[in-house]
């Protein structure tokens, strides 16, 4: 099935033609201008990939959700809040059609991996490899407290089909964090699988994030880290994760994922972006990043212009339930079943999810509906 449009007035582009089977799973949605050869992406080639093929592709990754599903409906409210994999195949096979994409992102925050287990996410990646694994690579999170376990993920991500890791800081660093604790969590990792690392740069605030020297110090040490994907949420040190990490050689992309300003993110010339809100509007997000690429001001703006609302909806405080807004939002367009979100998480208000379907309607979206209920 070729590439489709998800939200409306954006052509589809062309499939690449003539490209032997093996590489297809990096050309979904090709973008001639601007894209970058898969090695500068650092995504891990399939070992029967034939060599010389200059294989290209935009760095855009999209997230999507682990799906719920309740124990007995409608007479019970209690719920065994397994995942409903026939909705999540559908909904991983809906995503995988949209132009413009470059990779799947799971076992991340849209995936509610701090409340899934270890056995969970190994189910997680074995659907989205049944499903997209043969069109797209797959980015698998890496969520754990500690080395160790976030060790045994990856091994576990790098043996079910994983193309890449995102790995998220450890919770301990809230405390504050010296470089050598960095360094010795990344390389527990780097030395448990060989598949590139995407580093999640969280604000310096939170104290997980990474401050300049350390992060360099990372780069430096452990050299499968390929990208940042970049949630520093402070302008100038953006800009300078932008400039110091893409210049670099081999270059480390900085994927942003400033949601709620993607545009002002843009510009500032990341290689790319790895956004939750993908899982509503990843047509939206590929347009953006191709009319910014490009140049096209006026479309950029256009395109900012339909994307805006729903930023401000899904990222509003707080932020713990941005990702359930996205799945009311997909419930509104009837491309989910219904919406469940497990503890801590509760389900939204009324009053909150006719906030989402007055954003999908400013946005454009054509099948947004009139709001209701999540089943």
């Amino acid at each position: 099935m070729g590439p489709r449009s998800t939200s409306g007035g954006i052509p589809a582009e062309p499939s690449t033609p003539n490209l032997p089977a093996a590489q297809t799973v990096f050309v979904k949605g090709v973008v001639a201008t601007n894209a970058m050869p898969a090695e500068a992406i650092g995504w891990r080639t399939p070992k029967d990939s034939v060599k010389g093929v200059a294989t290209c592709f935009l760095p855009i990754d999209c997230f999507f959700y682990a799906l719920c599903r309740p124990l007995r409906r409608p007479t019970s409210v209690a719920e065994d809040f397994s995942i409903d994999e026939n909705s999540f195949r559908k909904h991983l096979r809906d995503v995988a059609e949209t132009s413009g994409l470059s990779a799947i992102t799971i076992n991340a925050h849209s995936t509610e991996v701090a409340s899934c287990t270890l056995d969970e996410q190994r189910r997680v990646l074995d659907i989205a490899r049944d499903e997209v694994g043969g069109r797209l690579p797959i980015v698998n999170g890496v969520w754990a407290d500690g080395s160790l376990e976030a060790a045994r993920i990856a091994r576990m991500a790098e043996k079910g089909g994983a193309a890449a890791l995102l790995v998220f800081p450890p919770a301990p660093f809230t405390l504050r964090q010296s470089p050598a604790m960095a360094v010795e969590h990344f390389k527990r990792i780097a030395d448990a699988s060989a598949l590139p690392i995407i580093a999640f740069q969280y604000p310096l605030a939170t104290g997980q994030g990474y401050p300049r020297e350390t992060l360099l110090k990372l780069v430096e040490e452990v050299p499968s880290i390929r990208a940042i994907k970049d949630w520093s949420g402070n302008v100038p040190q953006h800009e300078m994760h932008v400039r110091e990490l893409q210049s670099r050689q081999p270059p480390v992309n900085v994927f942003t994922t400033h949601s709620a300003w993607l545009l002002s993110s843009l510009v500032l010339g990341c290689n790319g972006l790895l956004s939750g809100g993908g899982s509503v509007i990843a047509d939206l997000q590929a347009a953006l990043f191709r009319a910014v690429q490009a140049n096209d001001l006026a479309e950029a703006r256009r395109l900012n212009n339909r994307i805006y609302p729903l930023a401000c909806v899904f990222y509003a405080d707080p932020w713990a339930d941005m990702h359930n807004r996205m799945k009311e939002a997909l419930v509104l367009l009837d491309r989910l079943p219904r919406a469940v979100v497990r503890p801590p998480l509760v389900k939204l208000a009324r009053a909150e999810i006719d906030r989402i379907h007055v954003a999908l309607v400013k946005a454009g979206l054509p099948s947004a509906k009139t709001a209701r209920d999540a089943a």
